[in-house]
């Protein structure tokens, strides 16, 4: 009996230990996370306002080795796809996990095309993955080739440039080629030319998780929000709550469906959170509800419990 003691609290700060480097490495993957901005996006401004709002801070904390990818502002999913494997290329790793959000995600799969063997995995976040309906109607009411047509572009690329000059980048930009990528129809030509790999041609559904490309598998999953008014002091919800009036009854983020964004393994669409929230924005302004932050730390642990 005289042990008794000595070997519980011996099994008590064993376990205790544990659980602190548990914790410590908790989001310790394999290959580093590269986070990729959507349409409108920046690395970072200034070094002081990331787009992925303590994100990365929130991964690393506990292990995850972090990049943010700077591409451009506004341009092709094609271009800034290109441009995000020049990324990967100049890391130096091995492999990466990409962790996209809106436009980023289709930006990812055609650098997962591009550079496959390179790419460990690919993560969807609100993604625009079969197209989305706001970009329908804006490509509606600005018709090719008019003068609001080149006004838009040049207001568009000028902002891009801005971008570039505060986040110390030189990316190219092209606003009617963004909106044009992100419109039903030139979403589907994207998918026709990556042969819909991890993306559902005729449901509402995901695919497998293990995607081939090009002799390499590459693990693909996706999640969603289906909220639009998540937080009262967020001043980008109003600005949701009209784009979300292209979808009608269907469910959506205020800018993409559903539907859309599903790709590879589908985590999730039931979370209360906007396309803005996705990434813990306004300033980490959000839904009581769901903490867009811990779905970027679970994920990277599913990814660590994979060997990625």
């Amino acid at each position: 009996m005289r042990f008794a003691m000595p070997i519980r609290l011996v099994a008590g700060i064993l376990m205790l230990v544990f659980s602190v480097l548990s914790h410590a490495s908790y989001t310790q993957t394999r290959h580093p996370i590269v986070l990729v901005h959507g349409v409108t996006g920046f690395n970072t401004l200034g070094g002081l306002i990331n787009y992925f709002h303590t994100i990365p801070w929130n991964l690393e904390r506990s292990g995850a080795k972090v990049y943010t990818a700077s591409v451009s502002f506004v341009n092709s999913s094609e271009q800034r796809g290109q441009q995000l494997a020049n990324y990967v290329n100049s890391l130096g790793h091995s492999k990466v996990n990409l962790m996209a959000h809106s436009q980023g995600a289709p930006t990812s799969r055609v650098a997962a095309a591009l550079i496959p063997h390179k790419i460990a995995s690919v993560t969807s976040i609100d993604g625009v993955n079969k197209g989305s309906k706001v970009a329908d109607v804006i490509r509606g009411i600005i018709p090719p080739g008019s003068y609001v047509e080149g006004s838009a572009d040049a207001i568009a690329n000028a902002l891009g440039g801005l971008i570039n000059a505060l986040s110390g980048a030189s990316n190219p930009q092209d606003g009617i080629a963004a909106l044009e990528t992100l419109t039903t129809p030139g979403t589907t030509s994207l998918n026709d030319a990556l042969g819909w790999k991890g993306v559902n041609r005729n449901a509402c559904a995901g695919t497998s998780e293990d995607i081939w490309i090009s002799g390499q598998k590459i693990k693909f999953f996706s999640w969603t929000g289906r909220a639009v008014w998540t937080n009262v002091l967020d001043i980008t919800d109003p600005f949701l709550g009209v784009t979300s009036l292209a979808f009608g009854s269907e469910p959506n983020d205020g800018l993409v469906g559903v539907c859309a964004t599903m790709m590879g393994n589908v985590i999730g669409t039931h979370y209360d959170m906007n396309h803005v929230d996705a990434i813990n924005h306004l300033l980490g302004a959000r839904s009581l509800w769901t903490n867009p932050v811990s779905l970027y730390r679970s994920q990277a642990n599913r990814l660590k419990n994979r060997g990625l």
